[in-house]
């Protein structure tokens, strides 16, 4: 059983659409085997949940707020705590009912969890390999290289970077604003390829196409079962 953690550099990062494509690439392209999908928490009424509802019906998301805002911030306004334990135990259920297990974070690797942890601290101390979510556009070095630093900190065991064209962007501006051998070289950490903007994201098929042939798949292949 394999679980892969997507974080990203911040909210914007695309990284519920990578998720997606990700696991519609899994169950077109290995569909001998079960696949999961899970985000930490939500905050805000409509959000990842309700995109993934349009594609499966399985999604798991064990603690939800109304405010669209920081998870302490929301649930303080509703005099909740926030139970790592339970988000946890979600989990672990899930990891033993499938063999594959993709589970999104919120926000960037910095945003807080909880008053106390950041999304960085869990992934790090949940181990949980990690793929990097980063949007192209201008600016996209400075993140990445923090992040992983931020990464790199907490010991999260960070697999691969992905760069996400959430807008449309040119091979030049890609070049330009996320150049690979450089950030390669700046992390130590290696780029898995550039998801491209897709128009319309409501076919499970084209995504799975698009992830197959944008990203290096060789350190997310699922582990042999046993």
């Amino acid at each position: 059983m394999k679980t892969l953690f997507i974080a990203g550099t911040d909210t914007d990062a695309g990284k519920t659409i990578i998720i997606t494509a990700l696991r519609a690439y899994y169950q077109y392209f290995f569909p001998d085997l079960s696949t999961g999908l899970m985000k930490l928490l939500q905050t805000g009424v409509e959000g990842d949940g309700e995109f993934y509802g349009r594609f499966f019906d399985d999604g798991v998301i064990p603690l939800r707020f109304d405010a669209p805002l920081a998870p302490p911030v929301a649930a303080a306004l509703e005099n909740r705590n926030i139970d790592l334990g339970l988000i946890w135990q979600s989990l672990v259920k899930l990891e033993q009912s499938k063999d594959v297990v993709f589970v999104e974070g919120l926000g960037g690797l910095g945003s807080p969890i909880t008053d106390e942890f950041t999304i960085a601290d869990l992934a790090g101390s949940w181990c949980l390999d990690t793929i990097l979510v980063v949007p192209v556009r201008f600016g996209a070095i400075a993140h990445t290289v923090a992040n992983v630093a931020l990464a790199r900190h907490h010991k999260v065991k960070l697999k691969g970077i992905i760069f996400n064209c959430v807008d449309f962007c040119t091979e030049e501006q890609k070049n330009q604003w996320t150049p690979r051998e450089m950030i390669e070289s700046l992390t130590k950490i290696p780029v898995l390829g550039y998801f491209p903007y897709l128009e319309k994201i409501d076919d499970l098929k084209e995504l799975a196409i698009a992830f197959s042939q944008s990203i290096n798949l060789e350190l997310v292949l699922p582990e042999s079962k046993d």
